[in-house]
């Protein structure tokens, strides 16, 4: 088993009408309202869709957001268990953008993979899935909130601006 191991970093453009990044705490019913940025493990996940096997481990490295964060609340009429509905409130992020990068290692919890672990097989089919899009539907958060990635590489990563870049930004805290 190859210890410490490291791919290269890839790059993909992910981005979507609407997206829901909330607190599983809060799924339970009722309002839901979104984090202002998806969580780590939320891009995880959506890496994940790109392209998931046990061999390997993925890694955020970076995110950037670059459309302005803005949120839009619907009434949603969701079904009740007695036959009839209730109206309730959901805040979304609208019309978002994030480019990101994250590289794989090797899951060491697998040994029995071992002989899996080849780092240009996994690349290329890796780099294929995010150019079709993914192997799986993308989420932004929850079924509703369709995402699409895109390949980028690294000079688009690098070149392209955040909204918030050279901006003073407060979070209230």
């Amino acid at each position: 088993m190859e210890e410490g191991f490291k791919s290269n970093p890839f790059y993909y453009r992910l981005y979507g009408d609407y997206a829901l990044f909330t607190d599983p705490v809060t799924k339970g019913g009722g309002e839901k309202y979104t984090y202002q940025v998806p969580t780590y493990q939320a891009i995880k996940g959506i890496t994940e869709q790109i392209y998931w096997k046990p061999t390997l481990e993925y890694f955020i490295d970076s995110v950037k957001i670059i459309k302005k964060i803005q949120t839009e609340t619907k009434g949603i009429r969701t079904p009740l268990k007695n036959g009839g509905n209730d109206l309730n409130y959901y805040t979304y992020l609208r019309d978002v953008e994030y480019l990101v990068q994250f590289h794989f290692e090797w899951n060491q919890n697998r040994p029995e993979l071992v002989e899996d672990q080849d780092e240009i097989k996994h690349e290329q089919i890796l780099l294929r899935s995010i150019t079709k899009g993914g192997r799986r539907d993308i989420f932004l958060g929850t079924r509703e909130c369709v995402g699409y990635v895109e390949r980028i590489r690294e000079e688009q990563f690098k070149a392209v601006p955040t909204y918030y870049d050279g901006k003073k930004v407060s979070f209230g805290i």
